[in-house]
């Protein structure tokens, strides 16, 4: 990985893209750093003391931490827009036809999406200065409680979501990878010397052999999952298939493979289940006096075994129910027969769909599984510790993923310029 990233400086146009990604990334968590029109800076510092704005959740993690700012929301309704188009879009006909339509359809679709998170991001903008009105400590953190405060601070948030929306498509075009993966890695990073700083305090003690005892259990932890996740991510179930060529009067067979990943899903499945899960603690959040959602809430968060069950559960749900989405065993046999292609010992149409469902299904439930224990490791570590290790399962499922495909991102453009070197 360091070699890439050494061999990548080395050439001046991937040395800008890398540059061009880390100035915008600035310039977002510097934004982060804006307080709201309005805000009390003296309650918010106490709120934030309180520990009112940490990062616990997914949530957090795509809102980047950014408790009182102006880009509070983060990158998340652009995050959920773009969820809710994805199911849309195999739901509704008319924007599959305009997912097939190629540059143009793929614009159309961006733009809907777009448009969609404005309106997601007006409300939960709305609902987010309501959470900080009414917040558990009951701490005024707005100088002057009124309807056009309120609106004003609503308007901030949404125009801050916007902005990023915008860094998000700059780091998209301009940069390597995604820009929306970008922002909520670097969300994680800037969280992670809080973590550290929480686990020196937490670990000091009368007993320095214990706490640099747990100390190093917790880093194997780290490491076996990150190990782990990598393992997962680059999992793949390569489905054999041969195709015929018939060229002056011989027939020629030409082999390949369609190459299934175990994670079809990716981290798709545990953000739906955490969505779901969070979203009764949400709501406890924006009403902090009713005893019915406090009840539920407790319930339903993972330090309780009742949620932590129903957070399994869902993530085997929301594995099948994405991966029957994203994988089309009909349409991929119906590809296959036009193109002379079979797979061999399966006789081409039903057949070679209903075989490759069952590879699907097979490698659905090994995924579900997978994810269940990134998951739900960190939450049996701190049951078993009485240590919160500030680090989750999504989390690391994130930072790593981004992490991987953003070498493979170096790595081919690295590959391509040592191609163009070599041809002149």
């Amino acid at each position: 990985m360091f070699k890439v990233l050494a061999n990548a400086f080395k050439v001046k146009d991937i040395r800008d893209k890398l540059i061009f990604v880390f100035l915008v990334l600035l310039i977002y968590r510097i934004g982060t750093t804006i307080p709201l029109p309005g805000i009390n800076l003296h309650m918010l510092d106490l709120a934030l003391y309180q520990g009112m704005g940490g990062q616990g959740t997914f949530f957090e993690l795509m809102m980047g931490g950014g408790y009182g700012s102006v880009m509070a929301m983060g990158i998340a309704p652009y995050i959920t827009s773009s969820i809710i188009m994805q199911l849309l879009t195999v739901a509704i006909p008319k924007l599959e036809q305009l997912k097939k339509e190629g540059e143009e359809g793929r614009k159309k679709i961006n733009q809907i999406t777009r448009n969609l998170a404005v309106v997601l991001a007006v409300l939960q903008g709305g609902a987010t200065v309501f959470s900080y009105v009414n917040n558990p400590m009951g701490i005024p953190l707005f100088n002057h409680s009124g309807i056009l405060t309120y609106i004003m601070a609503t308007v901030a948030m949404v125009t801050g979501t916007i902005f990023i929306m915008w860094l998000a498509e700059l780091l998209t075009e301009r940069g390597i990878g995604n820009g929306a993966s970008f922002i909520i890695f670097a969300n994680i990073l800037a969280g992670m010397p809080l973590t550290i700083y929480s686990l020196g305090i937490l670990l000091q003690g009368d007993n320095i052999l214990l706490g640099a005892g747990t100390l190093l259990l917790i880093l194997l932890v780290f490491a076996a999952i990150i190990a782990f996740v990598v393992l997962v991510s680059e999992g793949e179930r390569r489905i054999p298939v041969q195709y015929s060529k018939k060229m002056a009067g011989r027939m020629f067979g030409n082999n390949s493979y369609i190459p299934i990943k175990v994670n079809i899903a990716g981290v798709m499945s545990i953000i739906f289940a955490i969505s779901l899960l969070q979203f009764p603690v949400q709501l406890s959040m924006f009403f902090p006096n009713n005893q019915v959602l406090q009840t539920i809430a407790g319930f339903l968060g993972l330090d309780h075994w009742v949620g932590v069950t129903a957070y399994v559960v869902m993530i085997f749900l929301f594995t099948f129910f994405y991966t029957s989405f994203a994988v089309n065993p009909v349409e991929m046999a119906e590809n296959m027969k036009k193109n002379g292609g079979f797979i061999p010992g399966i006789r081409p149409g039903k057949p070679t769909s209903d075989y490759i469902q069952r590879i699907v299904d097979r490698l659905s439930w090994i995924g579900a599984v997978c994810y269940s224990l990134i998951a739900i490791v960190p939450v049996g570590f701190q049951w078993v510790t009485g240590v919160d290790t500030g680090f989750g399962g999504t989390t690391l499922l994130i930072a790593t993923g981004v992490a991987l495909e953003f070498i493979k991102q170096l790595e081919s453009q690295l590959l391509m310029r040592h191609y163009k070197g070599f041809l002149s």
